[in-house]
């Protein structure tokens, strides 16, 4: 079975690479820095699509695909506030504060470009 991945039309792609790799666990699986690179964490292939690749051409209708909105990959965490805290140490940018359901907690972390990561702690049942 192949992997499932997800595309990211990002600023810059050397700085997302340096987030996702960095900050949040993941490796890099192709390299073809500035327009393009793809990371892995587990099953997950996020590929980060820069300025100058394929992925980011203009539609026959002239519009772009740009980076941000609110569709988002979702990290599992063990320890949110523990994640949290290190990440706003790292100087790392969120759009919200922890908020917690009847699911579990989580909070909107943005890369570089402004593409959303929600970081999720399930509740304990």
């Amino acid at each position: 079975m192949m992997p499932a991945s997800i595309r990211y039309i990002v600023d810059d792609v050397a700085a997302s690479v340096d987030f996702y790799t960095g900050h949040l666990g993941f490796s890099i699986e192709q390299d073809a820095r500035p327009a393009f690179a793809s990371v892995t964490r587990g099953p997950l292939r996020l590929l980060l699509s820069g300025p100058g690749s394929s992925g980011a051409r203009a539609m026959p209708d002239g519009r772009r695909p740009v980076p941000g909105g609110w569709n988002r990959l979702l990290l599992l965490v063990q320890d949110l506030n523990e994640e949290v805290a290190r990440l706003k140490g790292a100087g790392l940018v969120f759009r919200n504060d922890i908020i917690t359901g009847v699911g579990g907690s989580q909070i909107l972390l943005e890369d570089p470009s402004g593409n959303v990561i929600e970081l999720f702690q399930p509740a304990a049942h």
